[in-house]
């Protein structure tokens, strides 16, 4: 049976431990409330670059007269995949799950005979595929 000093010392140690928790939780709301505020500021950009692109593409869209690299050639022989990942920690999972997707739909274009060219934007993705894809072109 635990002495009354012992029960002392293990009472004061899970109080400690509940300050430490207690302060991480507080780190933890005002990092998210920070995100919130620079996802919430950037909403007029991504407005702005939605409006730009829809114009651009109802130029395209319009006639003989939008230049090539807008209205495209309509062949489909050849497919670009943007694969964009993170690069913070504790990103693990959630770029294998891109880097998967990606892979399988290489892979679908792959055997349909389609060539597929690959941009990765973020060097954990591109590690990735590097390693998985080494018979494949990868940009």
């Amino acid at each position: 049976m635990p002495s009354l000093k012992d029960l002392r010392n293990r009472i004061a140690s899970v109080k400690s431990t509940q300050k430490i928790t207690k302060a991480m939780q507080m780190v933890a709301v005002s990092k998210l409330r920070r995100a919130q505020a620079a996802a919430e500021a950037a909403r007029p950009y991504a407005d702005k670059v939605e409006a730009v692109l829809s114009n651009l593409a109802g130029a395209a869209a319009d006639g003989g007269q939008s230049p090539r690299l807008l209205s495209g050639t309509g062949a489909d022989q050849t497919h670009l995949l943007i694969v964009c990942t993170g690069e913070r920690g504790l990103c693990g999972g959630f770029n294998t799950s891109i880097v998967r997707l990606a892979r399988d739909r290489a892979n679908s274009l792959a055997s349909q005979g389609k060539s597929v060219k690959i941009l990765c934007v973020g060097k954990k993705g591109y590690d990735q595929l590097r390693r998985t894809t080494k018979n494949r072109s990868s940009s």
